[in-house]
């Protein structure tokens, strides 16, 4: 999990007045009657499981990236859009209990660009079909025909971004094939991602057109019930290597204070080695002052049965997802016993 549940529950706040705006999990750990949830053994199956999921509370298509361009200057992008359920059915029309909600970013060494859109589903307005993969909300748009080569867009007030995606590997699947625990009493989600992708195109930023070029990891997840009721917040990071392999790893941080924690080690070829809880972690190192609050822009990362002793560093520290429930998000490099790039995202600060 990357802990995009926080921001998928912003739908359901958006849509009800009878929810309190928190900083944390606003009734993920509550019983949701009538929802379907994971079973471990169940094989997921595609095209179909690229598509939504209506009997479950919430999901996403979740892809960030890291970029360069000519000169060598480093970039990030996000383009996020998450479903979240009234109730376990689709509906046509304004009937639908089906939100929708979406996120696009860049970020630069100095500047962190964000927009938001929101929409009901039923109307059109927002939503994603299986085959051929369409993924939609207004004029933002990730396609492709097979989920391998695809096209992305988004705008916002202060910048737009045009991309093309193609797959390097396969897909990969986390917990026990796809199976994804989040905490010791068992609430999991279904998780699987493409951690291959390349990517290419044009920025359009203040400054003007900036063409670039990187590698692109899309998550896919859904659940009802993903975390435990005092599980509160917590610090996901996805590792792109140099020498080729990946690593997924979590952190989901507990009032009581039993941590829960998580990661995926892909080698160059696709093959995959789950970590079960304790086998991954990551301290604070440095500490930034950000939108009036102070949170941990630099961190070590261990995982000690693949060798990895790992600083991680945020490109830009004021990567603040100023949107309905704020969060941080934004890409870092990776120095130590493996250097490369990836992504943060840390909620709850």
């Amino acid at each position: 999990m990357n802990g995009k549940s926080l921001i998928a529950m912003a739908l359901i706040w958006l849509a009800s007045t009878t929810l309190a705006l928190p900083q944390s999990f606003a009734g993920l750990g509550d019983d949701v009657e009538g929802f379907d949830l994971p079973v471990r053994g169940n094989e997921l199956v595609f095209p179909s499981d690229h598509g939504p999921h209506p009997t479950y509370r919430i999901e996403w298509w979740y892809l960030t990236a890291n970029l360069q361009d000519a000169a060598g200057t480093d970039y990030g992008l996000q383009w996020t859009l998450f479903r979240s359920a009234l109730a376990p059915e689709e509906r046509p029309g304004w009937e639908s209990p089906q939100l929708w909600l979406a996120h696009a970013a860049v970020t630069t060494p100095t500047a962190h660009y964000v927009a938001e859109r929101r929409a009901r589903g039923g109307i059109g307005q927002a939503g994603v079909v299986a085959d051929p993969f369409t993924a939609w909300i207004d004029d933002w748009e990730m396609t492709g025909a097979d989920m391998q080569q695809m096209s992305l867009r988004a705008t916002g007030s202060d910048f737009a971004y045009s991309m093309t995606l193609d797959a390097q590997g396969p897909l990969i699947f986390h917990g026990d094939k796809g199976y994804s625990q989040k905490s010791a009493s068992g609430r999991a989600s279904y998780y699987y991602s493409q951690p291959f992708f390349k990517i290419s195109g044009t920025l359009t930023l203040p400054e003007g057109r900036v063409e670039v070029s990187g590698q692109a990891w899309l998550d896919r997840e859904w659940a009802s019930q993903p975390l435990g009721a005092s599980q509160v917040s917590w610090d996901w990071f996805s590792m792109a290597f140099d020498n080729g392999a990946r690593l997924m790893g979590f952190t989901l941080r507990d009032m009581a204070g039993d941590d829960y924690t998580a990661a995926t080690w892909v080698e160059p070829d696709g093959s995959t080695i789950a970590f079960p809880d304790g086998s991954f972690s990551a301290e604070p190192l440095v500490q930034s002052s950000v939108s009036g609050r102070s949170l941990p822009t630099s961190w070590q990362a261990y995982l000690p049965e693949k060798g990895v002793d790992v600083t991680i560093e945020a490109l830009n520290p004021q990567a603040w997802m100023a949107t309905s429930i704020p969060y941080w998000e934004g890409p870092v490099r990776i120095s130590g016993s493996h250097k490369g790039r990836g992504y943060l995202e840390m909620t709850g600060y």
